[in-house]
């Protein structure tokens, strides 16, 4: 009896060292993640054809077998990439819809590390212990047009019982043949989500999808629950209070629910966002690490002394976030004064076969907004709000625009300026006035759903305008005000 404390004490030991190991391996990943990013994606909006050259880099290193294992709707191909020699199958899955690719992005991160000459240790333990398997782009005909989509028109996620489209019966099929342990369904959320009553963007949300009505709680799910404890632990070292947890009401029709259903342990991961980063880079490097972080635990079993109590304890996924929320400002109507909150949200316009777009701003809510925050945010107490004016003078050419002296038109209240008819060909501008035809008028009315263009005043002076949903403070507008609208 006197020999079981000390055993005790061996097992905490035993348990406290993997835990500090696999805290350093996702610091050092952290710290290395530049020698393993994929020099080749710069950006969110990916294609097939990216993809695929991708792939064919990849199909003549060690380690890696490339199968096609399906085709889209509009002929596309799914391919599988698997390595690893062990008895533990580990199935991820990204892009189901179409503009969700932050994930991606990241698979080709881990698969240069897999490739690499570092971490030799940990890579050869992951590898003799797993057999990884990863289907990027479930959805390529949604990426096409960047949109959440298949060609058919349904949400993949939600055909997990009809199983209609190609993509969904792929993604059945290999779940199936591979008899998945553990299965990561890869997504993205929007930026708009919170960790619940703080103002932190939900950066990445997690969910072990429930596999009936009443919620249950079997070992697959509970393994599940184990994994995503242990990636939230690894992510509050990078991203603190950027974490969040997805709604787990069952969803009949969802892969999600199935999968867990069916057997495999999966584990659903939300990208959402993260201030000043558009095109999801810091977060791709958050999926980079928290996903290795992730193969590591289920390889060496660490995950398995987790809490499953310690997953309720993440934060629900709230939506209560602005691009820009200004609180506190004066408002004059029909000849009464009220006191205003204000919540802009900058849309995304796509442009140029959707590779690319350009920002919408408009207002989204008004009022009372104390349990709202936002990605900027500045009080406006005792600033009265004036919308934005046309600049009297008409404008010729391009020279002529250039010579405007933005910053005093801004001091004196114009959002707008007067253009030809040649130059209001285009939808958007960089130039930091919105560009309108002859004929427009402004909006006098200020309502959610129209364009953020107005100007904050203090002391009969204009402190700060707001252009197209972006701040500024008039240093230096041409940076700060991204892009604006051409009106006909």
């Amino acid at each position: 009896m006197k020999k079981i404390p000390g055993l005790i004490v061996i097992l905490l030991l035993i348990a406290h060292s993997s835990f500090a190991q696999n805290d350093t391996f996702s610091k050092e990943l952290f710290e290395n993640y530049s020698a393993f990013k994929e020099k080749e994606i710069t950006h969110r909006r990916l294609k097939h054809e990216d993809i695929i050259g991708l792939l064919d880099k990849h199909e003549f290193q060690k380690n890696v077998q490339i199968q096609k294992v399906g085709e889209s709707i509009e002929g596309r191909s799914l391919n599988l990439l698997s390595l690893g020699n062990g008895t533990v199958d580990v199935f991820l899955w990204s892009q189901m819809h179409g503009d969700e690719s932050t994930a991606t992005m990241a698979i080709f991160d881990i698969l240069n590390f897999f490739n690499s000459e570092e971490f030799n240790e940990e890579k050869k333990m992951m590898l003799d212990n797993l057999k990884i398997h990863f289907l990027p782009m479930l959805n390529p005909d949604g990426a096409e047009k960047f949109t959440r989509r298949n060609a058919l028109g349904i949400d993949v996620n939600r055909d997990a019982l009809r199983l209609q489209s190609p993509e969904a019966k792929t993604l059945k099929r290999i779940r199936d043949s591979l008899d998945a342990d553990f299965g990561f369904n890869l997504h993205d959320q929007s930026k708009y989500y919170n960790a619940e009553r703080t103002e932190k963007p939900a950066t990445i949300s997690f969910l072990a999808p429930a596999y009936n009505y009443e919620k249950e709680i079997n070992e697959v799910r509970g393994n599940a629950m184990k994994i995503i404890v242990k990636m939230n632990k690894v992510l509050q070292e990078f991203a603190p209070g950027q974490v969040g947890r997805y709604n787990d009401d069952f969803e009949p029709r969802a892969f999600g629910d199935n999968i867990q259903k069916w057997g495999t342990s999966t584990i659903l991961i939300e990208s959402g966002g993260y201030p000043n980063d558009p095109e999801k880079q810091e977060i791709r490097k958050l999926n980079f690490v928290s996903i290795l972080s992730a193969l590591n635990a289920i390889a060496t079993g660490s995950y398995k002394s987790e809490n499953i109590s310690d997953y309720e304890k993440i934060p629900n996924n709230d939506r209560m976030l602005f691009d820009l929320k200004i609180t506190g400002l004066r408002y004059q109507l029909n000849g009464k004064p009220y006191v205003l909150d204000l919540g802009v949200n900058r849309d995304e316009v796509d442009l140029n076969d959707n590779a690319e777009f350009y920002n919408v701003g408009k207002i989204t809510d008004q009022g009372d907004l104390s349990t709202s925050y936002g990605y900027e945010q500045l009080d406006a107490t005792g600033m009265k709000l004036e919308m934005g004016k046309i600049y009297p003078e008409k404008i010729t050419s391009n020279e002529a625009l250039k010579n405007l002296d933005v910053i005093n038109l801004l001091k004196e209240g114009y959002a707008y300026i007067k253009v030809d008819a040649p130059m209001l060909k285009e939808k958007y501008s960089y130039f930091p006035l919105n560009l309108v035809s002859e004929d427009f008028e402004a909006s006098t009315e200020l309502k959610p759903g129209m364009a953020a263009n107005f100007f904050l005043y203090q002391d009969d002076e204009v402190k700060y305008a707001v252009i197209n949903g972006f701040l500024t403070r008039l240093n230096d507008p041409k940076k700060e005000i991204k892009n604006t609208i051409i009106s006909n």
